[in-house]
């Protein structure tokens, strides 16, 4: 793809490359937050209230969540003048994974959100990237002052070794653009590394 064209006065100008990444985990983990922390557009929020009319909305270590995402999330950031990242924040609930199939379309690779006050919440998200081939890297949010350390995470959610763990507070936008940076580094140096395997 050619990322150069010329503008009416004949100066060159890039045409930066979109990539989508999602951005999932369980419910209240965190997806909302991180994109619309780092989305340098205001982001597309699809949230509705949590009525708990039928026993779906298990709060449980996020008894102060109040709403839930029904479809997505959409956001974008600029990461270089070449590079632009559509984000794409998944439901975290169980009804809503029918959505999930045509979210990951075309996804470059995802990031799964896990709280440490629920971990074993984001082991459904973990299971739908590996069974895809999606690239995937593991943002710990870091909602209080416990700390169990990457290797401890990656121990329990039983992680391959070249998985990257990254600690992070979904609020604040310089680190949820790392988070994103790591990803497409990440993926990066597996197609790199596939490239040298052929």
């Amino acid at each position: 793809m050619d990322s150069v064209r010329s503008d009416r006065d004949g100066a060159r100008s890039r045409i930066p490359v979109a990539l989508k990444i999602l951005i999932a985990g369980g419910f209240g983990a965190g997806k909302t937050t991180m994109v619309g922390s780092v989305s340098e557009i205001r982001p597309l929020q699809t949230e509705e209230v949590l009525t708990g009319a039928d026993g779906a909305d298990d709060t449980s270590g996020v008894e102060s969540k109040r709403t839930t995402t029904v479809t997505m999330d959409f956001g974008r950031i600029t990461i270089t003048e070449d590079l632009q990242l559509y984000l794409f924040g998944t439901p975290g609930q169980d009804r809503f994974w029918f959505l999930w199939d045509e979210l990951s379309q075309g996804a470059l690779g995802a990031v799964v959100l896990a709280d440490t006050r629920r971990l074993a919440d984001c082991f459904p998200s973990i299971d739908y990237f590996e069974q895809r081939g999606t690239p995937f890297v593991v943002a710990v949010n870091c909602f209080d002052d416990r700390r169990f350390g990457a290797d401890a995470i990656a121990r329990a959610l039983d992680l391959d070794p070249d998985v990257p763990v990254v600690e992070f507070d979904a609020r604040q936008p310089v680190a949820a653009r790392n988070v994103l940076i790591e990803l497409v580094e990440y993926v990066a140096r597996r197609q790199l590394a596939a490239a040298g395997a052929r």
